[in-house]
């Protein structure tokens, strides 16, 4: 096998394993390869099914985890509430507690 040969087969290899390691992609997953995508994908479907978790996400040590969760809440519910994902823990409380009491009046 020539030189070039094994390092195809060396990547193809890994490529199919990178892919394989993958679940199913749901919004609960701790894991923000896993979660991002998953918030990705219910806000595209208009899924305000997952508003509860995007709620718990504001709250992420992954900034990336953050952005999404407030992008998606916007998507869904046209607000923000004044939420900023790059701001540190005690900047985001307040608007965090105003998430909480939104879900309280307008979830079912």
């Amino acid at each position: 096998m020539t030189h070039r040969a094994v390092i195809i087969a060396v990547l193809a290899t890994v490529g199919t394993v990178g892919c394989i390691a993958h679940g199913p992609r749901v919004i609960t997953d701790p894991d923000p390869e896993s979660k991002i995508p998953a918030i990705k994908a219910a806000v595209a479907h208009h899924d305000r099914r997952v508003i509860p978790q995007l709620i718990v996400d504001l709250n992420s040590d992954d900034s990336a985890v953050r952005f999404y969760a407030i992008d998606g809440l916007r998507a869904l519910t046209g607000e923000t509430l004044g939420y900023r994902y790059f701001d540190d823990d005690e900047e985001r409380k307040p608007a965090v507690k105003r998430w909480h009491e939104w879900l309280e009046k307008h979830w079912r």
